[in-house]
């Protein structure tokens, strides 16, 4: 599989203000649409590790320095496996 490269112009200012350099906050942004996506249901836990660039256990490790649960079931999927139980 060929890797894709997307560019995005920032201003120097944010990146100023937040201390980093512009590699270590290309792999922030990476890591931050990778746990964006999984939270929103787009991409499952291996494919957004993929995006993010680590192992899907790592992945789901770090998710919760974002305050996201690895555990994404709908409200109806919870009660289903309540009733289950």
């Amino acid at each position: 599989m060929i890797p894709h490269c997307i560019e995005i112009e920032l201003p120097d200012e944010p990146l100023v203000s937040l201390k980093e350099t512009p590699e270590h906050f290309a792999k922030e942004i990476k890591m931050l649409a990778a746990v964006k996506l999984f939270e929103l249901g787009r991409l499952s836990s291996g494919r957004a590790a993929q995006l993010a660039g680590i192992p899907r256990v790592a992945f789901l490790m770090r998710l919760a320095d974002y305050r996201v649960s690895p555990i994404q079931l709908s409200a109806e999927e919870l009660a289903a496996d309540a009733d289950n139980a």
